[in-house]
């Protein structure tokens, strides 16, 4: 059969021959219909992300960890539970049976591989913030895929006011359309990007959702500091990503007055995976969230892999 095989540290995967899958006991094999591309996928692949050992360690490999197919009686399930050096960005897959689960009617292929991205914005909102209807939503990195997602399910649940982040002015002007009420660029220096925050936090930045870090989020730590005696209001902020750098620089003041509370994006994730996934799901159907895709053909990975132009659309994989 036909994969996407890298076979070295930040290589591109190239489509090549790959030896068929055999489903072990407890496996099932299933033709690949669907991936998504994320960032975690190209990290992994880079070497950069957390968990990449392993897939580094059995290079020659194929990426990504999980996607749509079919079973042998055509049933469409989502399947994960691969382990290097297999991956998804193959024609068939052997995976353990209890790492598939129906994708539900009424959805297709390609929009069912990207419904993760969607739930990992609705449980960073309704699980790891607790988030309220009428809160303010601040986005941090607002004009990528998970950014705009997460812009869309924000209104969604009821937010008061949104506002978000990105570099890009084009894209920033095509997120009000989706729901902000308010875009910042931080494509500007520190003193101009401290006083963009300020100027729009109005009552207050009830929620985070931050998917860069680095820089623009430690200078908005540096703005929601009191400049007098009164405590900050509460501002619940939840790091999902790094796309503007692994770290920042936290001071004690940021922190002491501010009102600043720090979580985790898989903050009470076990307990609200079920309620986010049929929320996503039923939004998904009645045509409420609608996630844009860009499909490609598994034998031009190599071309699809190295893309930037997708603003905002996530890249699928399908077969050719």
């Amino acid at each position: 059969m036909k994969a996407a095989v890298v076979d070295r540290a930040g290589g591109i995967p190239e489509y090549r021959d790959w030896p068929d899958p055999v489903a072990k006991d407890g496996e099932v094999v299933v033709a690949v219909e669907a991936v998504a591309v994320e960032n975690v996928d190209r990290a992994i692949v880079a070497g950069t992300h957390y968990t990449s050992g392993n897939f580094q360690a059995a290079l020659p490999a194929i990426p990504c960890f999980d996607g749509v197919g079919r079973l042998s009686d055509g049933t469409l399930v989502g399947f994960g539970g691969l382990t290097p050096p297999q991956g998804a960005l193959a024609e068939r897959v052997a995976v353990p049976a209890n790492y598939t689960a129906p994708i539900p009617s009424g959805i297709a292929a390609p929009v069912a591989a990207t419904l993760s991205s969607a739930i990992s914005a609705m449980l960073a909102l309704s699980a790891a913030a607790e988030f309220r209807a009428g809160e303010t939503v601040l986005v941090q990195g607002g004009t990528g895929v998970a950014g705009r997602l997460a812009i869309l399910i924000a209104r969604l649940l009821g937010a008061g006011r949104i506002v978000a982040t990105g570099r890009d002015e084009d894209a920033l002007s095509e997120l009000r359309d989706l729901g902000a009420d308010a875009t910042i660029n931080t494509a500007v220096d520190d003193v101009a990007l401290i006083q963009a925050f300020g100027e729009e936090v109005g009552s207050g930045y009830d929620v985070v959702l931050d998917y860069l870090w680095g820089r623009p989020t430690e200078l908005l730590t540096r703005a929601l500091i009191p400049t007098s005696f009164a405590l900050g209001k509460p501002t619940r902020l939840v790091q999902i990503g790094e796309a503007a750098g692994p770290g920042i620089r936290l001071t004690a003041d940021a922190l002491r007055t501010s009102g600043l509370e720090l979580y985790g994006a898989a903050r009470n994730a076990a307990t609200g995976m079920a309620s986010a996934y049929q929320q996503v799901v039923d939004w998904v159907r009645a045509g409420e969230l609608v996630i844009s895709v860009e499909a490609m053909p598994l034998s031009r990975i190599a071309e699809a892999w190295v893309r930037t132009d997708l603003r905002g659309r996530r890249l699928v994989i399908v077969p050719d």
